[in-house]
């Protein structure tokens, strides 16, 4: 599976990182996210816009709003590219290491 780096291009911004580690912390409106950052309201549904496209937030309809959460399904995606980037470095390291005390023989 290839993950296509959007969620990593959409957290690169401070303020859409700021959006989604409040959402992380719980579920927020707009409302709820512009009384907390130095941003107008359309910046902030501007950047949610980018989030719930990057499949990291995902919005629920709550009376005339939406209610943002975090998208277990994105975030899982994202999560397992991680794993296994992080997991193919290790192993070139364990390699590295390997072959360095063979040549040392």
């Amino acid at each position: 599976m290839v993950y296509d780096y959007a969620g990593m291009v959409a957290l690169a911004d401070p303020t859409r990182r700021k959006v989604f580690e409040l959402i992380a912390d719980r579920p927020r409106s707009v409302i709820d996210l512009t009384r907390v950052l130095p941003v107008s309201q359309p910046a902030v549904s501007q950047h949610l816009k980018v989030l719930k496209e990057a499949r990291l937030v995902r919005a629920e309809p709550k009376g005339a709003s939406n209610i943002y959460h975090l998208d277990p399904h994105g975030l899982g995606e994202m999560r397992a590219w991680l794993d296994r980037m992080w997991g193919d470095a290790i192993d070139a390291f364990k390699r590295e290491v390997d072959n360095s005390k063979e040549k040392r023989k």
